[in-house]
């Protein structure tokens, strides 16, 4: 099955203006109002440009670190078309401890704010030991966390606009120059990714670094059909993990907003956008967060059995979804492109139960620098727990599970989320149970 790209619609540049009643066949009745917008758009140009020659008179410095670090970010996709610069690590897929060749648009102390593994990772729970472990952030990841929250609020404000369009171009252009057929960036590419992050290629469906045509191809690559087997497939009362990730479970929309999603907006009704999913899925519903660090395997698995019923995107932002952005007063999820799929679960109250049909919705969130969010199924198709649904292109990804209140995640990860810790667990694992009601 080909998979499904989701991307923007575009409207038909062919479609007649129609003519307003009383207004002359020969009179365009839009000029007047499209000569006013010129004219207020000037305006507004003009009062952006005395306001920024303001703020660079007032915060110099913070308006100086803003733009190096949109220097720095165009730079580290340019580099990445560079074979020898993806040798040596100077691109986004390079770790955060090569940071050396930044040093020319940085201070010294600038540098080490952006580089400083304290203030810019996170702490994770492995779950098959129980170990906890820190993972820092990747330097793409620093410098979008460092443009959205660092420096001085006014000069923030004055680039919001250049810094969302820099945020999305970045990220397209990245997924274009990982798309690329040339061997001379393909392989280095890879040969990087796999030096980087510690790649097993044993478990790979196509072992052979030298088989995968772009590097997006080896980093959506598959595995062999055991690798990820799912939980209990034939009990319809198990939730499984949708993909290798780090995991946050939450009894209750409500419970997520007060330890860990901060976001101002962060509703069912902006995530989803779709009234009739909403009311289906019910008030206050059980949810579970699954972040994909670049080192991932990137293709996500269904967590539940049931019909795909409808795939719908949603245009957005490109911002990090890392989660120190999660943790701010900021609106990530529900700000970034992201693709719903509504699915009518089979669930069961209990193991052996009977089952029946439940609403439940899987959230595909888009990033910085992913490039794309591609399906594996279309809508009508029946889906068993555990099989492949989709994948990212490059770049950390989120999926969100919303399903109706009612699911009894596994102790450890309650216990973890609760902390404020995010779990490791592979795609396939259990990490929940249907609750004992049918309240759900």
């Amino acid at each position: 099955m080909e998979p499904i790209t989701t991307g923007r619609s575009q409207s038909d540049s062919n479609s007649p203006i129609p003519i307003a009643n009383g207004a002359s066949p020969h009179v365009n009745p839009l000029k007047d109002d499209d000569q006013s917008k010129k004219t207020r758009r000037k305006d507004d140009k003009a009062k952006r440009s005395q306001f920024q020659k303001l703020i660079r008179k007032v915060q110099p410095e913070s308006y100086a670190d803003h733009e190096q670090l949109q220097e720095a970010l165009q730079l580290l996709v340019t580099n990445s078309s560079s074979p020898p610069a993806v040798l040596v690590g100077e691109t986004s897929l390079g770790p955060p401890s090569r940071y050396g060749w930044l040093s020319h648009l940085f201070t010294p102390k600038k540098l080490k704010q952006l580089i400083a593994a304290e203030h810019l990772g996170n702490f994770v729970i492995v779950r098959a030991t129980g170990d906890k472990i820190f993972e820092s952030m990747p330097i793409y990841a620093r410098i979008g966390m460092h443009l959205l929250f660092h420096g001085a609020l006014q000069v923030r404000l004055l680039r919001w606009k250049r810094l969302r369009n820099l945020l999305k171009n970045e990220s397209i252009r990245q997924g274009k120059i990982y798309d690329s057929t040339d061997p001379a960036i393909v392989r280095p590419h890879i040969h990087s990714f796999m030096e980087t992050y510690h790649i097993d290629l044993t478990e790979l469906l196509q072992p052979d670094p030298r088989s995968y045509m772009t590097f997006n191809e080896f980093f959506s690559r598959k595995l062999k059909p055991d690798a990820r087997k799912a939980a209990s497939p034939e009990d319809f009362s198990i939730v499984v993990s949708a993909a290798d990730c780090r995991l946050t479970v939450w009894p209750t929309w409500d419970a997520s907003r007060k330890f860990w999603v901060k976001g101002r907006h962060f509703t069912v009704s902006t995530l989803l956008h779709d009234p009739s999913l909403v009311t289906a899925i019910g008030p206050d519903p059980s949810l579970a967060i699954f972040r994909l660090a670049p080192q991932d395997y990137h293709r996500f698995h269904i967590p539940v059995t049931g019909t795909v019923t409808q795939i719908t995107h949603i245009p957005g932002e490109y911002y990090t979804v890392n989660p120190q952005a999660i943790n701010e007063r900021f609106d990530v999820l529900t700000a970034n492109t992201r693709t719903v799929a509504r699915i009518d679960a089979q669930l069961a109250v209990g193991t052996g139960a009977e089952t029946y049909t439940v609403p439940v919705a899987v959230v595909a969130v888009g990033a910085l620098l992913v490039g794309s969010i591609k399906w594996d199924c279309q809508e009508g198709d029946k889906l068993a727990k555990g099989n492949g649904f989709g994948y990212f292109q490059y770049g950390g990804s989120t999926i969100i599970l919303v399903m109706p209140k009612g699911v009894v995640w596994d102790p450890d990860l309650v216990k973890n989320s609760a902390g404020g810790l995010e779990t490791l667990v592979k795609a396939g694992e259990r990490i929940g149970q249907v609750g004992a009601t049918k309240s759900i």
